[in-house]
């Protein structure tokens, strides 16, 4: 068979074994060890796999994500999810639908220190369901609008998936984490329009909250807002000034977000433990996830499939836009049934070649698009990740009421998607800023 074909046939054993439920990061070490195996030997794959391993491993790129992580969870820990919450519903909870409205503006906050879509709408849904509730909102409306704004959280920087995308395509972290502002607050804004359409065409979706005075937004603002602003405009104002590394941002803000947190005592020794565990498992499952996709990448590699597959974008008379356009509808389809972050570091190697090396587009501008279409995956059947953390929140709304809701939410990052690709100064202006 020649090494495009067995390229091929590795991707498709890869959905095969996904289709039996092996582990994503097992299933892509399996298949790339085997695969280079086979089109060379077993003691070149057994040389591969531990060189890659040490150098990616020994290498700083990674030591960012463990910081960031626990930043994010001593947040969540802390209660600072719930001080934000209650600082956007003080401010707009008295419009139409303005509790769901300000949930997207808490979960973009959230976002700016936590950096996982999950835990955004995990903390953000076990916060703002029952207040919804307390007002009569509409369950598909409620349900569906938390767990779209959980897709915030990979956006607004820092992000998980952007320090991922950013080590494997040798992108700097800092022009990723600022390339995904201006894109994160136009989707939050897609969505807040969304919301409001929705409840003044049927004002029984979401009766209005309490009107708060100003004494209490006031002391709403005192509540977590703080925290967030010190710890982002010092870990990620040095970072995007080139001051400091991504790493060394991580762990001053981590550090900044701690020593609050334990100073106005709101992050118990409990709860502190708790951060360490859980950051602990989260960084093991992402080396893992990165492990396997450094060796099915190396397998893919020498299978020539990406050179194959750039060669026929080459030769397509269609223009580049269309060709893209082909690729992030691959990255749609797959990103309904494979973990956002499992499918970037999957798929890499094949398509990153071809945009970025055929098709001259901007790798940044690349990074931002596609984890703007793979954070859809979140929302979309079958998997839908955030919607079955907030089934696990509201147990006792049906799963199909929480998708029924979620349609909406995808034609706002269809638009935003439709916007970035006709303007990508958008996505390129502040990444362009910086000199580093």
């Amino acid at each position: 068979m020649s090494p495009p074909l067995v390229g091929l046939i590795g991707v498709l054993i890869f959905f095969v074994l996904i289709a039996f439920k092996v582990p994503i990061a097992f299933s892509m070490l399996i298949v790339g060890f085997s695969g280079f195996a086979y089109l060379r030997t077993p003691n070149a794959a057994f040389s591969m796999v531990s060189s890659e391993l040490f150098s990616t491993f020994s290498s700083n790129s990674l030591g960012v994500i463990p910081m960031f992580v626990w930043m994010g969870f001593i947040a969540y820990y802390a209660g600072i999810g719930s001080c934000l919450y209650n600082f956007s519903y003080r401010m707009i909870g008295h419009r139409p639908g303005g509790l769901a409205i300000s949930t997207q503006i808490a979960c973009a906050v959230f976002g700016a220190i936590c950096g996982s879509n999950s835990a955004t709408a995990a903390t953000m849904g076990a916060i703002a369901l029952p207040e919804m509730r307390k007002y009569k909102y509409d369950d598909s409306l409620s349900t569906a609008s938390v767990a779209a704004a959980g897709a915030l959280g990979v956006l607004i920087p820092p992000s998980v998936i952007f320090i991922v995308y950013g080590v494997a395509t040798e992108q700097p972290i800092g022009k990723l984490f600022i390339a995904g502002i201006i894109p994160g607050l136009l989707l939050m804004s897609l969505y807040m329009i969304t919301i409001y359409i929705l409840v003044k065409r049927n004002p029984s979706l979401a009766l209005a909250g309490e009107k708060s005075n100003w004494n209490e937004r006031i002391g709403a603002l005192k509540g977590g807002l703080f925290e967030v602003l010190l710890t982002f405009s010092i870990s990620l104002g040095f970072l995007f000034k080139g001051w400091i590394s991504p790493t060394e941002a991580g762990a001053i803000g981590a550090g900044i977000i701690l020593f609050i947190t334990l100073i106005r005592r709101r992050l118990s020794w409990e709860g502190f433990k708790n951060s360490l565990k859980d950051t602990t498992r989260t960084t093991a499952m992402i080396m893992l996830m990165v492990a396997g996709a450094i060796v099915f990448g190396r397998f893919i590699a020498i299978s020539r499939l990406p050179f194959e597959m750039a060669s026929w974008a080459s030769e397509l008379v269609l223009p580049s836009f269309l060709i893209v356009g082909i690729i992030l509808l691959i990255y749609m389809v797959l990103g309904c049934f494979i973990d956002a972050l499992a499918l970037i570091l999957l798929t890499i190697p094949i398509f990153y070649p071809v945009v970025v090396g055929t098709l001259n587009y901007d790798p940044i501008w690349f990074g931002v698009i596609i984890v703007m279409v793979v954070a859809m995956g979140v929302i979309t059947p079958p998997v839908g990740m955030n919607v079955f953390i907030i089934k696990g929140v509201a147990k006792d709304i049906p799963l199909e009421t929480i998708y029924k809701g979620v349609w909406p939410f995808l034609i706002a990052i269809i638009v935003c998607l439709t916007i970035l690709i006709a303007f990508p100064q958008l996505v390129t202006f502040l990444p362009n800023l910086i000199t580093y």
